[in-house]
Order: structure tokens, then C-alpha cells, then sequence
């Protein structure tokens, strides 16, 4: 029941607390707040990357080679990786 009760609680205080404190706008990251500003003191001016993922769909493509290559590394060494990790359970069996 205090489960029940710790759960309705948090649930409107959620809810009606999201509200009340309003996010900024814009969010200032790293490179605002941090990159620009030492470049700046160090006389360098800020320039556009050489490969720009912010354009079309180069960024999904990258994650979508990214996943191919640690899908198909992880189903290449799948054996390898299942037998040694048994194999240690195993010998901690074993040796109890």
C-alpha cells in the first residue's frame, strides 16, 4: 500500500511540478560555453568541420555502419565470446 501511495505521489508531483520551472530556450553546450571561448583567447576563429553530419542523413548513416560493424564483429566472435565466459563459470564451479 505505501508502494501504491510513494508511486500516485510521485507521479503528480511529475506532473504538475514540470510546469512550474520552465527550461531556458537554448541550452548553451560544450562548444559554446567551452571550445569557443578558449579558441578565442588563443586567437583561433571557429570554422566549419571537414565532414559535416549535421547536413541530410550522414550521421544516421554513420551510426547505421557503426552497428553494422559491431553487429557482425559481436556474431563473428559470438562463440568465442558465450564459450569463454561458460568456461570460467565452469571452473569457478568446479573449484567450489
Amino acid at each position: 500500500m505505501k508502494g501504491v501511495v510513494f508511486f500516485l505521489m510521485a507521479l503528480c508531483f511529475l506532473t504538475f511540478a514540470a510546469p512550474i520551472h520552465p527550461a531556458r530556450a537554448q541550452w548553451s553546450g560544450v562548444d559554446e560555453t567551452v571550445v569557443e571561448k578558449y579558441a578565442e583567447e588563443h586567437g583561433r576563429e571557429a570554422r566549419d568541420p571537414y565532414i559535416n553530419t549535421d547536413k541530410g542523413d550522414l550521421l544516421l548513416f554513420v551510426f547505421l555502419l557503426g552497428g553494422a560493424v559491431g553487429g557482425f564483429a559481436g556474431g563473428y566472435y559470438w562463440r568465442v565470446l558465450m564459450e569463454q565466459k561458460g568456461s570460467a563459470a565452469r571452473e569457478e564451479n568446479e573449484e567450489t
